[in-house]
């Protein structure tokens, strides 16, 4: 089967040569857009280049894949896919019977991998000594020793509850944790206790830890409110590696400065980048790494191999991992 692939993502050395070097084993030529970036969260433009493929690598612009009928999969290099996810372009996808795929899997395990190591910061209380090394330096011997926690058997929210959920569930598994997810509408096949999100509410007094993974959409933003905060059991950790639109950052600085939310840490926010005069920089009890949750050393690497592996399934008949469409 001879394949055309474009692709508008820009790849890293390396990473660039891997993709090029699969797609020709596998017999398939490539057309590289000549509008392609690195910035894979920012919409791609459009291309009459895309008129020739079968496949769509990257980030193309939903109005051209709607209007070219010859593409058959439409392989999402984000996590995230909102701007593919309405009902006009869905409509268009199954009419036509074209797959669409994120890359899910890819950036499930770093964005756990991120929460769980601020998890285990926060209970620590490893923030305030990493200032203090550079502050007053402090010898709080006792004061300390007996104001730390520990993870152990503590009880765990996931808003949004998907592979990234999934996948801090296995690394929390020898904390003993409870973990309850939430999610619009439970499957039953979780493995874990499971509330709709309109629920959320009855629960949230329970966590320890309220961890969003939540995606923008339309029912999705500002979940995470004024109300959301205060039904949290006080001093309990607030963490977001969904998406900045989600959260009332407004109403999380007030539960922040009031004790309410012991403690944020936040990868995603808005705008991106936050300006350096707001004030949640200034916050003491809020952490913010900017968006790099999901990223590691072999990203893109990652995402190739995630992508040429599913170019593989898609020539042998296969179901295609991480399909949303």
């Amino acid at each position: 089967m001879s394949l055309t692939v474009w692709a508008n993502h820009e790849l890293r050395p390396g990473a660039r040569e891997l993709f090029y070097d699969s797609l020709a084993r596998l017999g398939c030529r490539v057309l590289q857009s000549p509008a392609s970036s690195p910035a894979v969260l920012a919409e791609g433009k459009s291309d009459p280049g895309l008129a020739e493929a079968d496949i769509a690598y990257g980030q193309p612009h939903p109005r051209d894949v709607v209007a070219h009928a010859r593409l058959r999969w439409v392989a999402v290099s984000t996590a995230g896919y909102t701007r593919y996810d309405t009902d006009e372009f869905r409509a268009a996808m199954r009419a036509r019977g074209t797959v669409v795929t994120n890359a899910s899997s890819v950036f499930a395990g770093p964005c756990a991998e991120h929460a769980l190591s601020m998890m285990l910061s926060f209970t620590r209380e490893l923030p305030r000594y990493i200032v203090n090394k550079t502050g007053a330096r402090e010898w709080n011997y006792e004061g300390g020793r007996y104001s730390i926690e520990t993870l152990q058997g503590k009880t765990v929210i996931v808003l949004g509850y998907g592979a990234i959920g999934q996948r801090l569930t296995e690394l929390l598994t020898p904390f003993r944790c409870r973990v309850i997810g939430v999610r619009r509408q439970p499957r039953g096949d979780e493995g874990i206790e499971m509330v709709r999100d309109a629920e959320v509410g009855s629960i949230l007094a329970l966590a320890d830890h309220v961890v969003n993974c939540l995606p923008d959409a339309p029912g999705t933003r500002r979940f995470c409110d004024a109300v959301f905060f205060s039904q949290m059991r006080r001093g309990a950790h607030f963490y977001n590696i969904g998406r900045g639109s989600t959260v009332d950052q407004d109403a999380l600085l007030r539960a922040l400065q009031g004790g309410q939310v012991g403690g944020a840490f936040l990868d995603a926010l808005t705008p991106e980048p936050l300006p350096p005069e707001h004030p949640l920089w200034a916050e003491p009890r809020c952490q913010i790494t900017p968006h790099l949750a999901g990223g590691h050393r072999g990203q893109d690497e990652s995402l190739v191999r995630h992508f040429t592996g599913n170019v593989q399934r898609f020539i042998s008949g296969l179901p295609l991992l991480d399909r949303v469409i």
